[in-house]
């Protein structure tokens, strides 16, 4: 969705750190702190075309804190990326991973470019030249990216060869999402989507609705929407619009997920097609519509203070980063409509991560079925985490979730003081 004025997330991120702060009565040395990034990096470097010229392009790699375990965050290729935007990320990473209690610290990268306008080569080339520029960042028990938007696990593979010939030995862990061949794990795919029905069946749950024929639109059809919209059609609720960055399909019966999904993926769009009843919709539109569930998985922004009093869904299930704004939030909870928050509800894609950077160190390989339970029970746990601080101090869910990541994090930093 296009909005008219830009909304700089490093500033909704810091703003949601005041409001858990003020609830937990954080000293404000500690606030501060937190609310700041550890390191950044930017690069400017050449890439080799396809056409023979060089290409100058700028990449970013953010770690916002480690008091808790290495650095852990995705990179992303986008033209939009920018410093203040792998700043929030980073941010965000930490407070999901605190949420969910796995070791890890929040980051982010990313490299500023258009890579549906590149080729296989060039991908390759501006990758491994990323790698090398960002190289004394990472590592397996220092900084672990992984896939976000526009990478994959073929991306996560060059990353991991790159710095494994830079240490003149094969480093598995030093990235996740990778494929299956070269360490990735089980269920690292569907992780982020299959995490965000879980929180929804939960939500659901508690809240006295069934999944099965739940109206269900799904903003998003990636990793994250797509797999989300297949788990949602096993469960039996009528996915009833699902849409990409150019638009969506709507049917008020009920999608074929598995034949809209096919779609998507021959034509690189969805094709209205009337035999089947689909209408085109925007995606302005689609997050109007009226449903039971709602799941933002696109970007960042997507739900502001001019389209909240229009929103129409019982609950918002956030499967991308930073979807609805402070000003969105106050105006959704007034109307009395749940958002399960995103450092909860998409945290299942890091949870998998976290397995997979295990199985690596310890040269392990968890069966699907051991990592699905793991997943599940720890979700679960989560969520009843959160619940209960929303339930005690009668605050809504993502400030509670912020309550639960931040607090963990601010006590660590105290435990840990301040050298010298």
């Amino acid at each position: 969705m296009e909005t008219e004025e830009k909304i700089n997330s490093l500033d909704v991120a810091r703003r949601q750190v005041d409001i858990a702060a003020e609830h937990l009565k954080l000293d404000p040395g500690i606030r501060e702190k937190l609310k700041e990034t550890k390191r950044e990096l930017t690069v400017h470097f050449p890439v080799k075309m396809n056409d023979g010229s060089l290409k100058i392009f700028t990449g970013y790699r953010i770690q916002h804190d480690v008091t808790r375990g290495p650095a852990k965050g995705g990179i992303r290729y986008h033209p939009d990326v920018d410093l203040d935007e792998m700043k929030a990320l980073a941010m965000w990473m930490t407070w999901k991973c605190a949420v969910v209690n796995i070791p890890f610290g929040g980051a982010k990268g990313g490299v500023q470019c258009d890579p549906k306008s590149m080729s296989i080569q060039e991908l390759e080339n501006m990758t491994r030249r990323y790698v090398w520029e960002i190289a004394m960042m990472i590592g397996p028990d220092r900084d672990i990216p992984a896939p976000d938007v526009h990478t994959n696990p073929q991306v996560m593979a060059w990353i991991m060869d790159t710095y494994s010939i830079l240490k003149g030995y094969s480093v598995f862990g030093v990235v996740t999402g990778k494929p299956l061949e070269l360490g990735g794990s089980l269920g690292r795919m569907e992780a982020t989507g299959k995490g965000a029905f879980i929180i929804a069946q939960e939500a659901a749950h508690i809240h006295n609705f069934p999944i099965e024929g739940a109206r269900v639109v799904i903003q998003g059809c990636g990793n994250v929407g797509g797999t989300a919209a297949q788990f949602f059609d096993r469960a039996g609720a009528k996915v009833v619009a699902i849409s990409d960055y150019q638009g969506g399909i709507y049917n008020e019966k009920g999608l074929n997920v598995a034949e809209a999904l096919s779609c998507r993926n021959q034509y690189s769009c969805f094709i209205t097609r009337e035999s089947t009843g689909w209408e085109a919709i925007t995606n302005a539109e689609l997050l109007e519509l009226k449903c039971d569930i709602l799941i933002p998985a696109a970007i960042e922004n997507q739900i502001t203070h001019k389209n909240a009093p229009k929103i129409q869904a019982r609950m918002i299930v956030e499967g991308a980063n930073g979807p609805t704004t402070p000003e969105a939030d106050e105006i959704l909870r007034d109307r009395g409509i749940l958002i399960v928050p995103d450092i909860l509800a998409n945290a299942g894609g890091v949870t998998v991560s976290y397995f997979e950077w295990v199985q690596n160190l310890q040269e392990l390989l968890w069966s699907e079925e051991e990592i699905s339970e793991r997943l599940i029970r720890i979700l679960k746990k989560s969520y009843a985490e959160v619940l209960h601080i929303s339930q005690r101090e009668r605050v809504d869910m993502r400030t509670a979730a912020l309550m639960l990541g931040i607090g963990r994090v601010a006590e660590a930093t105290r435990l840990r003081g301040i050298y010298p």
